[in-house]
């Protein structure tokens, strides 16, 4: 069962631009692991500030070895000087259809 992943984060004033840049960096490499079925992050027209990452895994173990990756490693220090709060993520899966 696939895992959809939502992770948001604000940065702060004057940090736009670096959050941008650091978000979009994550693109390719994360695309490139083997359990990366989607990752894509979302600009909030309202609030430029705070930006979305929608990712979809195929699992829990595939989202941990991204967790686990460089490149992971790396934009969580990048982060952790520009956020203004600490990044939320929410895990969801799709709801059993109505029977």
């Amino acid at each position: 069962m696939s895992l959809t992943v939502i992770a948001e984060c604000l940065a702060t004033p004057g940090q736009e631009d670096r959050l941008r840049t650091a978000l979009e960096a994550m693109i390719e490499p994360s695309l490139d692991e083997p359990g990366c079925l989607a990752y894509r992050p979302y600009a909030d027209p309202n609030q430029p500030a705070r930006m979305v990452v929608v990712e979809r895994w195929t699992g829990a173990a595939a989202l941990a070895d991204h967790f686990a990756t460089p490149h992971f490693a790396h934009v969580s220090e990048v982060l952790a000087g520009i956020l203004a709060e600490p990044m939320t993520i929410q895990k969801l899966v799709a709801a059993p259809p109505e029977q």
